[in-house]
């Protein structure tokens, strides 16, 4: 993706924004960044929100003001950024790894009950690509089992599950604002929603060293994660335009939808009670090593998200769980361009190269 379109596209904004936060000379814990939580809690159909420094710190903040940690078990998937399961781990926490839905790549609710202990606190299921988990049948096994779910929303920010936001189904949602996300800021950042202000606020606490609403008197041992000044008046900014950016990602996808239908290649499929906001366009090919190094040759880059699934991953070694479904997945998957300021152009030019390869044959295509 082209970040610096990003910018250039609502560049006299973000430049006022920003200018106007230096000028203003309150750089932590200001104006913006409270404005930031009602607005992005509005935006995202929650009671409440608290921006804190990373997305990874937002999940790691929530469980921590649930009470999570050694001893506990949080049951999520391998298939999914790193930073999931460190998050996890961060509370003393063992992260547990259950299977995917080839599908849709999320929590496959049909494979819970095999990972579900009395050790267990919390199902973490994760919204990847933009694409939101089947949240009822993971709702109802939390319920059975007296569990709660917590929502990783980092790749999903707007997306929705039968007519309910992302976020707002649990007990909380965690947001990353990484630049490269749907609603990126200019460094770092994440949010956590949740329908529980009580909640929200415990974890704003946690994430300014524990303060109470007196200050220098600390309620919490808390830790520091707080989202900045600049960062929020940019994030608000972008705000304003995430849902004409999202409606843009839709627009590409539907256009890759169109072309590669009929080619030897798996498209995403957005499952009838789901909207898909396209974080990722992943195709799956059984040639997908030769297809990507096929773009590769024509200017285009492709990326595995992700190639070594966490439990595989050296830090998370020795689970001693075997996932084939999430195993056999990594080895298909590849991410395809898509960011809105796209150009026909540029999205005709992957069109073009990508059935080049699947008409060609990766043989064929190499030697062009």
């Amino acid at each position: 993706m082209d970040l610096g379109a990003e910018y250039r596209s609502m560049k006299e904004e973000i430049d006022a924004a920003i200018a106007a936060v230096l000028a203003g000379g309150a750089y932590v814990l200001g104006e913006n960044v409270r404005a930031f939580e009602e607005e992005f809690a509005a935006w995202s159909g929650a009671a409440a929100a608290a921006a804190v420094g990373s997305g990874t710190d937002a999940i790691y903040l929530v469980l921590k003001a649930l009470g999570v940690g050694p001893g506990d078990e949080v049951v999520t998937v391998s298939h999914t950024a790193v930073n999931t399961a460190l998050a996890i781990a961060k509370t003393g926490a063992e992260p547990v790894f259950a299977e995917v839905d080839p599908g849709n790549f999320c929590l496959d609710p049909g494979r819970l009950q095999e990972v579900i202990t009395k050790r267990t606190r919390v199902l973490l299921p994760v919204h990847l690509y933009g694409h939101p988990a089947d949240m009822d049948p993971i709702l109802e096994v939390a319920a059975d089992h007296g569990l709660l779910v917590v929502e990783d929303c980092a790749q999903a920010h707007g997306a929705r599950y039968r007519g309910r936001p992302v976020g707002t189904m649990g007990v909380a949602g965690c947001f990353s604002f990484y630049p490269t996300k749907n609603l990126g800021a200019g460094g770092d950042g994440g949010a956590v929603i949740s329908n529980d202000p009580g909640l929200v606020e415990r974890i704003r606490s946690l994430a300014n060293c524990g303060q109470g609403k007196e200050r220098y008197v600390n309620v919490l041992r808390g830790d520091v994660s707080r989202l900045d000044e600049l960062q929020a008046a940019v994030l608000r900014v972008k705000l304003r335009h995430l849902e004409a950016l999202i409606g843009r990602r839709r627009e590409i996808a539907a256009c890759y939808d169109r072309h590669f239908r009929g080619l030897d290649l798996e498209t995403p499929r957005e499952h009838e009670a789901a909207r898909h906001v396209y974080h990722l366009y992943v195709v799956c090919s059984d040639q997908r090593d030769a297809l990507q190094a096929h773009l590769e040759e024509r200017g285009i880059r492709a990326l595995v998200h992700y190639p070594v699934p966490v439990h595989r991953q050296p830090a998370f070694a020795g689970s001693g769980r075997e996932l084939p479904v999430t195993e056999a997945l990594v080895e298909r998957i590849l991410s395809l361009p898509v960011f809105p300021q796209m150009s026909p152009a540029q999205q005709e030019h992957v069109v073009a190269a990508v059935s080049e390869f699947c008409d060609e044959g990766p043989k064929e295509a190499a030697e062009a």
